[in-house]
């Protein structure tokens, strides 16, 4: 089984390809360049490099968010539209779930998270139980100021998974203390070739029932929303 595995929810833009258990190719820049115009020719280059057909493929695999909004909704039309025309499944994961699982080594708890801006982030809380990653609180946004109590109550080491981590690195050891641990830096970089692995836990589905997780509304939503309740009431 060949499956495709696409993330363009940060702005890391990563693409892998695995025949079965084996991971056949693995592509990943972390700089803030559009990812519209890169994705595409990514993918055909390492297809093409490693001699597969888009025809082979038997699924996609995508990061659906939470994120950038831009980058997400880049991530999920491209798998989406692969997929409708391939006539093959796609599995939606969690983008904090595939940051989560480079702590596969870490015993305790781990924090994968993301700036949101004004205070919030969007996080979740997972664990590795029996080998495998458990999501122990939902993904969410929310104040990091009012996250931090709720990982302090653990009482438990935290290890912390953000390419965001040295902006809110301060504030996080200043109220959980010996209880943050931070990743190395390789380590806060999600990895394609992970979603490849979550894939294989999980059912796929077919490609017009994935959809963004973006976790709350983009901004422009929100002020159109706001307009036109402004607008009822007049």
């Amino acid at each position: 089984m060949k499956i495709l595995a696409i993330d363009t929810s940060t702005h890391v833009m990563g693409i892998a390809l695995s025949q079965g258990d084996k991971l056949l190719a693995e592509y990943t820049t972390n700089f803030k360049k559009n990812h519209s115009l890169r994705l595409m020719p990514a993918i055909h280059q390492i297809m093409e490099e490693v001699g597969v057909s888009p025809a082979e493929l038997d699924a996609v695999a995508v990061a659906k968010g939470p994120g950038s909004y831009t980058g997400v909704r880049i991530g999920v039309t491209t798998a989406k539209t692969m997929a409708w025309s391939l006539g093959i499944p796609v599995y939606g994961i969690s983008s904090l779930q595939l940051q989560a699982r480079n702590g596969k080594h870490f015993p305790g708890w781990i924090c994968p998270f993301s700036d949101a801006r004004r205070g919030q982030i969007y996080t979740g809380l997972y664990r590795f139980r029996d080998s495998l990653l458990r999501e122990e609180e939902k993904d969410r946004i929310v104040l990091l100021e009012d996250w931090l109590s709720v990982l302090k109550e653990k009482n438990e080491p935290v290890l912390f998974l953000s390419q965001d981590w040295k902006k809110h690195e301060l504030g996080i050891k200043g109220v959980l203390k010996e209880q943050a641990v931070f990743a190395d830096f390789p380590d806060m970089q999600p990895r394609p070739g992970e979603l490849l692995v979550l894939a294989g836990q999980m059912p796929a589905q077919e490609a017009h029932t994935l959809a963004p997780e973006y976790t709350q509304m983009a901004e422009a939503e929100k002020k159109w929303y706001a307009a036109k309740e402004g607008r009822a009431h007049e």
